[in-house]
């Protein structure tokens, strides 16, 4: 299928693009790997698209003790490279395949959405941000927890531009991991679970959260710290699952709870590990 006419737009820079988005509106095409299907299948019919791929302001992906801002045109490829963020790097391997990665980018797969996609879940575990701009020089920074607003629904609005992401480091003593179970290495989870967790000088639990995709609106996020013991549970009571042709919503709320076990062994695993290696 051929998507339906629209005009085209390629800025050159930052300021033009926002210009251009305040004047017309239209979707923005970055990597295209979302987009481009939806506009085939009709599912999306935009007057207008601009594309902001030339622009070299949002190539940046800058990493500090704080954490990792990843502009809007940096690709999945590039940010698994740079090992910026181990959870994030463990999220990007989850995502599709390497065609895929080598084209979409970080800061396009939070503004689509996706209840089932890895991305959005690890800006919620970390209580990340997205940097909104708008012609006229107004920005705003929207934290996770208002970003995802519902299914394939974010927080930008018309005539604004997500700019960049920001991805809060781990802290000291502290593990994460990534667990999701597909029906072929690829392809949209199930159901997943990321985990961050932070261990006290004597070795326990400090603080706990998990985010679980593919079993609600936006990524359920649950904070564990005072029943860790009990992740399963407190993950099961919290989704909202759904039947579809893969998955009924009772295997789905049952697959999460193992999940957010597993996850939350290898992320307490993995913490241990590191703060016996901060005491060596």
């Amino acid at each position: 299928m051929k998507p339906p006419p629209f005009e085209y737009h390629a800025p050159r820079d930052l300021g033009e693009a926002l210009r251009t988005l305040a004047e017309v509106g239209g979707k923005v095409l970055a990597g295209g790997q979302s987009l481009i299907p939806m506009l085939n299948m009709r599912l999306a019919a935009p007057a207008h698209l601009v594309d902001i791929n030339r622009l070299q302001e949002l190539r940046v992906l800058e990493t500090t003790e704080d954490g990792v801002r990843v502009g809007a045109a940096v690709r999945h490829a590039e940010v698994e490279r740079a090992e910026a963020h181990p959870l994030l790097s463990r999220a990007l391997r989850l995502v599709a395949h390497p065609v895929i990665r080598n084209r979409g980018t970080v800061v396009g797969s939070l503004v689509h959405a996706d209840p089932a996609a890895e991305l959005p879940a690890v800006l919620a575990v970390l209580g990340g941000s997205v940097r909104v701009a708008r012609w006229e020089g107004q920005v705003r920074d929207v934290g996770a927890e208002e970003f995802f607003v519902g299914p394939m629904e974010s927080a930008v609005q018309p005539g604004e531009l997500a700019v960049s992401a920001f991805f809060p480091a781990l802290g000291a003593r502290t593990g994460a991991a990534f667990e999701e179970v597909a029906r072929r290495h690829g392809d949209y989870a199930l159901a997943g679970v990321c985990a961050v967790v932070t261990l006290d000088e004597d070795g326990d639990v400090e603080a706990a959260r998990l985010a679980c995709i593919g079993v609600g609106p936006v990524p359920v996020v649950v904070d564990v710290t005072d029943s860790p013991a009990d992740a399963a549970r407190a993950v099961r009571e919290r989704v909202e699952p759904e039947d579809d042709i893969h998955a009924s919503a009772r295997y789905r709320r049952h697959l999460v709870g193992v999940l957010a076990e597993r996850a939350l062994r290898n992320a307490t695993r993995e913490a241990t590990r590191e703060a016996e290696a901060r005491g060596a």
